[in-house]
């Protein structure tokens, strides 16, 4: 399979690794970043965007990266933070009063943002449409009852999370979430990236697929007996799920939990920013001591559904025994579903991104982000040792 980009001296390795990923473990279509010290030092991409008429990915092609938004979230959190509009440790009704309905006073954003608000999912059956309205899902959440289960006060909000989250910028900013990420992060950096695509962008985006045996989880299947289980069912995951993610509709709408749009190399720049302090190319969007606070541990337990590790600073997933953002112990970002993976690692100056179109049955761990990662972690090495 022919691959297109490169990569700086030192990281060859990385190049081949990318392609190992379509001979060795088939890979449809992906790109893969990294900048190490604000610079770009790999740039890849190659296979499909469509499957089914071979497009061939391009160097502007955009992917679905799903709960990806997530890290893009809790930078904007992290923002209004910095600035005083919110306290991160205060209750959410704080500057939401709708929000204290139905025994939710005390629930705090920090706790919305650690996946401890027991608000996994909504009791109602919704439609689509009402799915692609973050503010119709913020009302029916502002209205619901916290789950009394004990899992739920750790159970991962795939889709809540966005919904709460996106609730708070605007009540307290005015700008919805994806507009509000556009011009704090996205324009100042020169980011192609997005929480709600533009209409004129539709043509660049890679067709979503899934390989055979992945499973669906349909809302209007008979209840498995589990109500937690149940309740986070949704349309995302139900059996015509890719022709959801691949409509129109999906991708204009600004779903902020698991609906970002972006390229690779733009993903890595995003946490090139975060692995540098908050400032890139000499633009300072957030302070050091911000970063510092949001990636710090405050939350590490397993996941009662999933029954794996799992660990959440604000926002921001943690390296766990999984070692999901490869081999080094400070990573922070998120991942999305069907194995992208969008992080920084401090202490290397690295930010990084890789972005694939198949959603697929794979064991655990996925070996197409950890055989990148493991040698870019390799190369870097390399690279900080002859700089010594």
């Amino acid at each position: 399979m022919h691959t297109n980009g490169f990569t700086a001296p030192g990281f060859e390795d990385v190049a081949d690794a990318f392609t190992r990923n379509f001979t060795d473990s088939a890979e449809a279509g992906a790109a893969f970043a990294a900048y190490h010290d604000g610079q770009l030092v790999v740039d890849l991409w190659g296979g499909h965007a469509d499957p089914e008429t071979h497009t061939p990915w391009q160097r502007d092609t955009l992917q679905l990266v799903f709960s990806g938004a997530k890290g893009l979230i809790a930078a904007c959190m992290l923002l209004l933070a910095e600035r005083g509009h919110l306290d991160l440790d205060a209750p959410a009704a704080r500057y939401w009063p709708e929000f204290a309905t139905a025994g939710k006073t005390d629930i705090t954003i920090t706790q919305i943002m650690t996946h401890q608000a027991r608000l996994p999912g909504i009791h109602k059956r919704i439609t689509t449409d009402q799915f692609l309205n973050p503010t119709l899902m913020a009302t029916l959440l502002a209205t619901q009852q916290p789950l009394t289960d004990p899992r739920a006060a750790f159970t991962y909000h795939a889709l809540t999370y966005g919904w709460l989250t996106s609730e708070l910028i605007r009540r307290v900013d005015g700008r919805s979430a994806g507009t509000f990420f556009a011009e704090e992060f996205a324009h100042p950096l020169d980011l192609d990236v997005w929480i709600g695509l533009p209409h004129e962008h539709h043509h660049r985006v890679a067709t979503t697929h899934v390989t055979p045996g992945f499973t669906f989880t349909d809302p209007d299947d008979p209840t498995t007996g589990d109500p937690l289980r149940d309740l986070t069912r949704s349309p995302i995951t139900a059996p015509d799920a890719p022709t959801l993610w691949n409509s129109t509709a999906f991708r204009t709408a600004e779903l902020p939990g698991a609906g970002a749009h972006g390229t690779a190399r733009s993903l890595a720049r995003f946490y090139a920013l975060l692995a540098h302090g908050g400032e890139l190319d000499g633009t300072r969007l957030l302070k050091k001591d911000t970063i510092e606070n949001g990636r710090r541990l405050l939350k590490h337990g397993i996941e009662p559904l999933w029954n794996s590790p799992m660990a959440y600073a604000t926002g921001f997933e943690l390296q766990t025994e999984l070692a999901i953002f490869g081999p080094a112990p400070d990573a922070f970002g998120h991942a999305g579903m069907g194995g992208s993976r969008h992080a920084a690692w401090p202490t290397h100056h690295i930010g990084f991104s890789y972005t694939p179109n198949q959603i697929r049955v794979e064991p655990t761990p996925d070996q197409r982000p950890l055989r990148l990662l493991n040698a870019l972690h390799t190369a870097v090495n390399h690279s900080q040792g002859r700089l010594r």
